[in-house]
Order: C-alpha cells, then structure tokens, then sequence
C-alpha cells in the first residue's frame, strides 16, 4: 500500500496544467534558517521597479556597443519581448473597454489615461477588483498580463490576448482553461499554480532571483534585465565567455551544417565539419567530436524541471541547476510523443538528431532564434532532397501540407490554447502501434476522419513493413503504457546502451512499477554509468533498496559532479547510519537539498517534501508547523491534508486526525485522496460501514486506483458480507486491467473463504492471462 506520509514531489516548471513542485518553510528550523541565510549572502542585482526602460539589461547594452549585428536579430526575437513594460509599443491586447466572461468569471480591460488596467470578477455576486498592468508577458502567439495582489506577488489575469492573425481565429481575449474554474481550484488565477514570481519568472528575464520569504510569504524578486538578453545566454563574464566559446563564423551559422562545407577542408577537418559521405542521404560528423555543450544553458528554459538554486548560471550544468523530469506517464505517450506541456529538453534528448550531434543552432538563428530556413529547406540541409523531398518517401503531392518534413516528424499540440508547439523527437509515425498502446500518430492527426489502420496500410504501401521492434523497445512501450513487466524484463530495458540515454534512465525511475524492492546489484551499474541522467535515475529509485545496503550504494553520489545527483542521494539517506569519515560528506550534499527545498519554498508540495525531511531526521514538531502551513498558504493542496494526517494518525492523536481531514474535505469535497484518508480513520475508529461509503465515494473520485478498490472491497468483508465484496471485485476488475495480481490475489482469498469454487475458478482464469 502507498503509504502518503512518503509521497514526494518534484517541481517542474512554467505548467498551469500539471501539479508542479516547490518547497515551502514555515517557522524555520536552525537548519533551514542557515540555508536561508546563505542564500541572502548573494547580493541580488536590480529590484523589480518600474523604473526599468524595456531595452536590454545595462550588460547587454554594453554587449551591443562591440555586437551590434547580434543585437538587432536580438530585437526580432521573442526573448526581447518576453517580458515588458505596459507600454503602447508592446501591449499587443485590446483594452478599449473590453469586456469578456468564460462561466462565471468576467473581466473588463480598459485603460485610465495611458495606464492599463484590468477588473476581474469571480462571479455575480462578486464585486470584483481593479487591478493596474504592471508588465506584458510574452509576445507570440498570446500576451498575458501581469498584475500585483499582493506586496511583491505578481499574478498572470485569467484570460489572455490570442495574438494569432483573425484569419488564424486570433486577435480576441480568451481564458486560459477551457472548463471552469472556481475561486476553490490551484488552477485559479490568484492560487500559487499562477504566481509569476515562482512559476514563470526565472526563465523570463536576466539574472533573475525570486528571493521568497518563507516566514512572511512574500517575494522581493529582482532581475538584471527585464527580458532574456544576453546574460541569460552568454553569462556576465564577456571574457570569460569569448575564451570558451569563440563566437562561430556568421556565414557559416546562416549557411547551416549541411550547406557550410567549404573549399578550406583541412581549417574545417581541424574543429570537425558535417561530411556527406557517397551513397549516404544524410550528412554526418566528422572528424573531432562536436561540442554540444551549451544546449545546457538553453535546456535552462526549454525543459520540465525542478530548480536547485534560486536562479541559474549560463554556461553550467543543466543538472547543476536542474533536477529534470524524465520520459514517464502521464505527461508523455508511452512511445515518447509529447503530451502535457513538456517544453523540448526530454524530447530532443530521445532523438536520433541529439544522437548525431545536431545542436538547437543547427535549426535555430541564434540570436532571433527563428528558423534559419522556412519550409523543407531547413531539413535539407543534412537530407538530401532527392531520397526525402519526393512523394516517393512521403507519400503526398509536392508542396501540399502532407509533404512537409515537420507534419510527419514533429507533429505539433496546442498548449495554453492557441500555442502549437512541436515535439522535437522527430520520430517516424507508427500507426501501426497506435490502437494496441494509444498512440496518437502525424497520419491521423490530419485525416482525422480515417483509422489508426487506414494509416498503418498506406505507409506500408510506401515503404513496406516497418520493422518489428526489439523486445526491449516493445518492453519499454508496454512499461509506459502501464502493463507489469518482470524485472528481468524491465532491467534489460535500462542495459540496452542502443536506447537513448533519457529512455533508459525513464525505466530505471519506473522500476516501482515492476518491484516492490531492489537489491544492490540491480543498480551498482547504473550508480557508476558515465550517462548523468542514468546516476540521477538509480539514485531517485535507491529507496526501494533495502536501509542497511543502501548507505554503501549511495554513497559514491554524494561525491558526485552534478548537484542534481548529489541532492537526490542524499534525499534517500537522511534517516540512515552514515560512518563518521562520512558524515561531512553527506553533510555538504544534505546541505545543498536544503538550498533547493529553500528555493522552491513557495507551493503546498514543496511543505510535504520538506515535512518528509524533517520526519526523517526525528523532526516530527517542525514537520507539523510546515504542513499546518500549507494548509493556510495553498489550502486545495490535497497531499498536504493527507500528510498532515498520516503523520497525526503515527502520533496516535486521532482527533487531530479527523479535524484536518474534515477541513480537507470542506475545501476539496473532489478530492479521491482526502475522501479515502477519511475512511481509513473512520475504519481505526471502528466505524466501518461508514469507511465503506467512503472507500466507494472515493472510486467514484479516482476509478484509476486500484489500492483504493482493495481497501473497499476488504472493508466490505470486513462488514461480513463477502459474497456482496467478491460481486464488488468482479465488477470492479476490468478496471483494473493493467495492474498488478493484488486484486485478484483478493479475490482468490475471498472465493476460498466464501467457499465458492465458481468465483475462485473465475479469478483463476483471470491470474493465468
């Protein structure tokens, strides 16, 4: 069974529709007092005025002064209108006495004088409240607007200007959600999920620090330059800079890889050129190793990932900053494909382009960032166009929307509602896997009308059978898609070194899925990989190794070069007997999760991270301060009533129990967790038919949990009533398909004690599939 006091989450990024991670301290501990202090040392630059002019940072205007070709593609990019003042010039939306409502919810935009300002109302019945536009948020294909609630605390406004062309369906104000959303929702405008300060700020201006005050829950964010100019990319220290990273040669960096292969062949064969070989179509590197090493700073931004500082360095590890979140459900498809809004980081790094060497300047201007070539003309570059550009290989008329590389290989999903961003794995559509691990694929994302087969025959009709995968990608595909694997099954995906490094590593954070422990010996490889990604991985799983044999296991990470691996090792041995010639080492590697628990300390799941800290450590008094915090600062937080309680209900104190429980309830009558942690108290408390309603009311909530199903199905029983808990089961069972034996394990028990050979035959037959 899931035991909740445990459960343990991870911050992502800019996500308004996924639950995120942070880390919030409430009545610090001396511990967590040092960490703040360290992080005041550092001596901000700027303050969030208005007094900043929207121009580039006072170091990237003194860029300018030497690059003045780089600083005006700067100007055509988005990274110099990702944030802005309120002015004429860059507030793109309509605020001539626009009134707009999705629901309930309404909103006037208008202007008073040359300011711009907004009223927001929740209902009816609601007043509403004027609201002055502080800054622009983002430029194409939609601007938000960003308004101060409170002290220091900015928010985007619920709806949105579609920028697009009226052509394109674009120039309106539009909400963010398609559904409802109530002043009870952490979707809602003035929750945390939609604090500028925390969620999105860091990747939209220089040298940004949130500076969060966990005591007075409030921010004092400063940036050096209010958009993303130079030093976001290049760092503050121009020589250092030059000296590691001699600016590439601009004809060539127009040219692109493929077409910049000049008549200098020794100059270029010195620092490595793109060769196309005879009889190759696509163009490959040559000579020494590419140096890809500063898509690190442009993963900063385009990634799902927790922070570890406040703030981040150009130029450093992306897991020196980072913790990332790997290629897992439900947030991508089981093959990889893009799903919830992941950015580019876990998709590139699946590709066979990153494989190869390709770098996002290959592609990408980089300082407008925009396409280098528009159309096929970009692929061309390493393809060669008689073997691609042809109906031949893509199967539809020249020139149509179906014979453009990126419709095929990097079909697009719309994030935000209007945003349409590519997946850029560039994989080779496959509807021939689509029905049997729901897969969307390119060929039915524009004939929509036809089936997942329609389209599997006429690639096949193209290019013959595809080939049948190897066990381990078909293994990964069943993994991702929920089926149980052995172990053997699910390691053997991790040591196959033909998947990527992500993938593999993807595996290694879902072996929960397929064991309930590990032994040492199942992951020493992967603890001493060279791949980063694949030590960050071992370690995340390293609790699932017994105590006693996991302090030897990890303890060669808390050593290890990238921060990311160090904090997580230490994350699984705060409760363990370290040796005294270890203890500084754990101790410097503990101290650092604390900066990155310091840093995220703004959000409801960041309290039940820390409150597990401090659990562990025999904290139990601080742990409850924090999460009696959460419950005030992120009050539709579910985890955190759940935690609150499980850790009330170790401490005996039942009353406490039911009181916080009940508060959930109130705030979160939806909420599957808090509904069946009430049950549990209501079976301690003997109450059990009580607890039955509430295990069935939280199925109804969460159909998906099968430990929900269980514990129903056994309270039931426990009523007495087990033939009415074996109907319930089978009804229940198909469910439930994808996951593990226990219920039918459950059913084979009742069965047996209900002395009914036709139900014990009946899961038999389920157990032998």
């Amino acid at each position: 069974m899931v035991n909740l006091q445990r459960k343990v989450f991870r911050i992502t990024a800019c996500i308004p529709s996924l639950v995120l991670i942070a880390l919030l301290m409430v009545s610090y501990t001396l511990k967590a007092q040092q960490t703040e202090s360290q992080l005041s040392k550092n001596t901000p630059p700027k303050v969030v005025t208005a007094t900043h002019q929207n121009q580039p940072s006072f170091v990237s205007q003194d860029c300018a002064a030497c690059h003045q070709e780089q600083a005006n593609s700067w100007h055509e990019s988005d990274h110099a209108r990702a944030m802005s003042l309120p002015t004429t010039e860059y507030v793109l939306g309509n605020f001539d006495n626009q009134k707009v409502s999705h629901f309930e919810q309404q909103a006037h935009f208008f202007k008073d004088g040359d300011v711009y300002k907004a009223t927001i109302k929740d209902s009816d019945n609601d007043e509403g409240e004027t609201f002055t536009i502080k800054y622009t948020f983002g430029y194409d294909p939609l601007q938000q607007y960003l308004v101060e609630t409170e002290r220091g605390k900015l928010h985007v406004l619920p709806f949105a200007w579609d920028a697009r062309p009226i052509k394109d369906g674009g120039q309106r104000w539009y909400h963010l959600y398609e559904h409802e959303v109530s002043d009870k929702d952490r979707l809602h405008w003035r929750q945390p999920l939609q604090n500028w300060n925390g969620m999105c700020a860091d990747c939209h201006s220089d040298e940004l620090k949130r500076n969060y005050e966990p005591i007075a829950d409030s921010f004092n964010t400063q940036f050096s330059g209010i958009n993303v100019g130079c030093v976001s990319c290049h760092g503050n220290d121009a020589n250092a800079w030059s000296e590691s990273h001699p600016l590439p040669n601009q004809a060539d960096v127009k040219k692109g890889p493929y077409k910049s292969i000049g008549d200098n062949y020794a100059a270029q064969a010195e620092k490595g050129y793109w060769r196309l070989e005879k009889g190759k179509n696509t163009v490959s590197w040559a000579s020494t190793p590419r140096d890809n090493a500063f898509m690190d700073t442009c993963y900063a931004c385009h990634s799902l990932r927790a922070p570890l500082s406040d703030g981040f360095k150009a130029n450093t590890s992306f897991l020196d900053n980072f913790s990332p979140q790997l290629i897992t459900p439900p947030i991508y498809h089981a093959d990889g494909q893009i799903k919830e809004e992941v950015y580019v980081y876990g998709s590139f790094l699946q590709s066979k382009m990153y494989k190869n060497s390709v770098n996002c300047l290959d592609c990408h201007d980089p300082h407008t960032m925009k396409l280098k070539v528009e159309g096929n003309g970009l692929c061309l570059q390493c393809h060669t166009a008689q073997a691609f550009d042809t109906p031949k290989h893509h199967g539809h008329s020249s020139n149509s929307k179906g014979a453009q590389c990126v419709n095929c290989h990097m079909p697009d999903e719309i994030y935000m509602g209007v945003d349409a961003r590519r997946d850029h794995s560039f994989k080779i559509p496959r509807p021939d896997l689509s029905d049997e691990f729901a897969l969307p694929n390119a060929c039915i994302g524009c004939h929509e009308d036809e089936s997942n087969q329609w389209a599997a025959n006429a690639i096949e009709s193209w290019h013959g059978k595809p080939d049948a995968l190897e066990s381990t990608r078909n293994n990964l595909l069943k993994l991702r898609h929920g089926q149980r694997l052995s172990l053997q099954d699910h390691l053997m995906i991790a040591y196959d070194t033909n998947i990527d490094a992500i993938s593999r590593a993807s595996a290694i954070q879902m072996l929960a899925q397929s064991t309930n422990e590990l032994l040492p010996t199942h992951l020493v490889a992967f603890v001493a990989d060279k791949e980063d990604l694949i030590r960050l991985a071992a370690a995340r799983v390293a609790n699932l190794v017994p105590a006693q044999q996991r302090v030897k296991l990890l303890l060669p990470l808390l050593k290890d070069k990238r921060k990311a691996i160090r904090t997580e090792a230490a994350t699984h041995l705060i409760s363990l007997e370290i040796a005294q010639a270890d203890i500084a080492l754990f101790k410097t590697a503990f101290e650092e999760l604390l900066e990155a628990t310091a840093t995220s300390s703004w959000r409801g799941e960041g309290r039940v991270n820390l409150a597990n800290i401090w659990l562990q450590s025999a904290e139990p008094d601080k742990a409850e301060n924090i999460l009696q915090g959460a419950n005030k600062y992120d009050p539709f937080f579910a985890p955190a009533y759940v935690n609150l309680a499980d850790m009330y209900r170790a401490m005996a104190r039942e009353d406490a129990v039911a009181q916080v429980l009940t508060r959930g309830i109130q705030n979160l009558p939806e909420s599957a967790d808090i509904t069946y942690s009430y049950g549990l108290h209501k079976v301690r408390q003997n109450e059990l038919a009580r607890a039955v309603k509430l295990f069935a009311k939280s199925i109804e909530l969460d159909p998906s949990n099968s430990i929900m199903a269980y514990t129903y199905v056994l309270a039931i029983d426990g009523l007495g009533q087990t033939d009415k808990a074996l109907r319930e089961l089978k009804a229940l069972l198909p469910n439930y398909e994808n996951q593990d034996q226990s219920l039918i394990e459950l059913g084979l028990f009742l069965a047996q004690k209900a002395r009914s050979r036709a139900d014990y035959l009946w899961f038999q037959q389920k157990q032998r599939r």
